[in-house]
């Protein structure tokens, strides 16, 4: 039994990732086309207040915002990079470049048909996962800051099956204040009267798992 090299649970699956933390990247992953594009309207300087000294030779000011601009970079720059790791290591031939939009999505896309690799047998994996996680919480906080949230306590993988026999894994999180257990990923409901049996189908999940 491994350790998951994000969140350093113990994954009965002997993976590099947990199943949350697998599901959790792919999101992310997912996530990038769309964040990348929501951040295009805060390349353009704000007007709402001065731009510095504006009498006759003061400095122009910059047509976009440095910093979003190279955020933009950051995120076609990282995501190729990890996709030409991932194909170093596998002995995969690398696909030619186009524009830098496509790049992007050509680089989301590389990522995820690896995923199933990447959390089972790639020792990059854990610092892999947390660069994407930075990545997209750093374009996040752009363009829809959030105040930090408490997730609460910790439970467990969610037990629960979908209906061809495949196990969710998703963490479980109880919130302050709430009565019931709610995964997150397969919206599957935990309520008080239950968690006896939660608590035991997660014991058999783990068991199981190991015996394999």
């Amino acid at each position: 039994m491994n350790l998951c090299l994000l969140c350093d649970e113990r994954d009965a699956m002997g993976g590099m990732l947990c199943p949350g933390c697998t599901k959790a990247t792919v999101v992310w992953l997912e996530c990038l086309p769309d964040l990348y594009a929501g951040l295009l309207p805060f390349l353009t300087p704000s007007t709402a207040v001065g731009q510095g000294r504006s009498g006759k030779g003061g400095p122009a000011p910059l047509p976009v915002v440095e910093g979003v601009l190279d955020l933009r970079g950051q995120m076609v720059g990282t995501l190729e990079d990890w996709l030409a790791a991932v194909r170093q290591e596998r002995g995969m031939l690398a696909p030619g470049l186009g524009g830098v939009d496509g790049r992007l999505a050509a680089a989301v896309a590389g990522l995820l048909a690896n995923m199933p690799w990447v959390a089972v047998s790639w020792s990059e994996a854990g610092t892999f996962a947390a660069e994407i996680r930075e990545l997209t919480n750093s374009v996040r906080s752009i363009i829809a800051p959030e105040p930090a949230v408490d997730r609460g306590r910790r439970i467990g993988n969610c037990p629960a099956m979908d209906p061809s026999g495949t196990l969710c894994g998703a963490v479980l999180w109880l919130p302050r204040g709430e009565k019931a257990v709610r995964c997150e990923w397969c919206d599957t409901r935990y309520p008080p009267y239950v968690w006896g049996q939660l608590k035991a189908w997660m014991t058999e999940d783990e068991k199981a798992r190991h015996a394999a």
